[in-house]
């Protein structure tokens, strides 16, 4: 959020103090304003649920499918986590915390109806 908030202070730079006359930025609440979107970071996560759901289907035959359920190979280079994040954990977290874990989320994703009102509760979570 803190992040957002500054590339918003960017884009709509400063504003006229209409009592003192001077310069100020914008409070959040002011860029929340101007800026009604919903929250750009659960836009995102909502997103890569949906592509997610849609590569599911494809099915295994297809080379996206199998980067996006893959399990990294190989030695990890020096400096890396002890344990390489996938897609598919990022989707299985995000899936839990709309309650959802535990279940297969690929068999989920070929109900198309179903599968897209769980991306709604994904979009619809509290921003973190």
């Amino acid at each position: 959020m803190v992040f957002e908030n500054g590339v918003l202070r960017k884009i709509f730079g400063l504003e006229r103090d209409e009592v003192t006359g001077e310069w100020r930025k914008l409070h959040n609440g002011e860029l929340n304003d101007i800026y009604c979107s919903s929250n750009i970071s659960r836009e995102i996560r909502s997103r890569i649920i949906r592509l997610a759901g849609h590569v599911a289907r494809v099915g295994e035959r297809r080379d996206v499918y199998r980067v996006l359920v893959r399990k990294p190979e190989g030695k990890r280079p020096l400096g890396r986590p002890k344990r390489r994040r996938r897609w598919e954990d990022n989707i299985k977290m995000d899936l839990e915390e709309v309650r959802c874990g535990g279940v297969d989320w690929i068999y989920r994703s070929q109900d198309k109806d179903r599968w897209r009102a769980l991306v709604n509760a994904v979009m619809n979570l509290r921003a973190q």
